[in-house]
């Protein structure tokens, strides 16, 4: 397995097997991200579909989770929050 300097962890670790996504995104997170920080967006996506009740067939939670995607693991911007204190009363919409 072959490894990277990965830009957001800042460390050496093991590189991605391939691009998880057919897009220059996924090209660019193979290219800098290791394994470890994208299990923890993984984590993370999880976290944010569950939390804001997403249907990932939408185009706009699609939309909403790649640029937290971008956020997340190349430091863009900051990632939403998760507020647990409001579990089982969060609804989402686009427009938020």
């Amino acid at each position: 397995m072959t490894e990277i300097r990965c830009v957001r962890c800042g460390q050496p670790g093991p590189q991605l097997a391939r691009p998880p996504l057919r897009n220059e995104l996924g090209e660019r997170v193979h290219a800098s991200i290791c394994q470890r920080c994208w299990d923890q967006w993984l984590r993370f996506q999880t976290a944010l579909i569950n939390h804001n009740g997403l249907d990932v067939r939408d185009r706009p939670a699609r939309d909403f989770l790649t640029a937290n995607m971008e956020a997340f693991l190349f430091r863009t911007a900051e990632p939403a929050d998760i507020d647990t204190s409001q579990q089982g009363n969060i609804s989402w919409s686009p427009a938020q």
